[in-house]
């Protein structure tokens, strides 16, 4: 765990990434385990933000996965 952070800039890099988040989820905060997973999740963040093209959802599926995620009312 001594490997220095550095931004994330490959597909590779990206999944050996996410790799180590998957290793290191659930570390207590304020721990160096916990601290590394937040700047590995900020960094994967920015790579996903500037790399990997989100679609916007259809409006009738959000509509409905909405609707499914609030309480029933009687």
């Amino acid at each position: 765990m001594s490997r220095d952070l550095k931004p994330i800039r490959t597909a590779a890099e990206h999944e050996a990434a996410l790799a180590e988040v998957e290793r290191l989820w659930g570390a207590p905060a304020g721990t160096p385990e916990g601290d590394r997973l937040d700047v590995l999740a900020t960094l994967i963040d920015a790579y996903e933000t500037a790399n990997v093209p989100m679609d916007a959802p259809d409006p009738i599926e959000a509509i409905r996965f909405r609707m499914e995620q609030l309480p029933r009312i009687s």
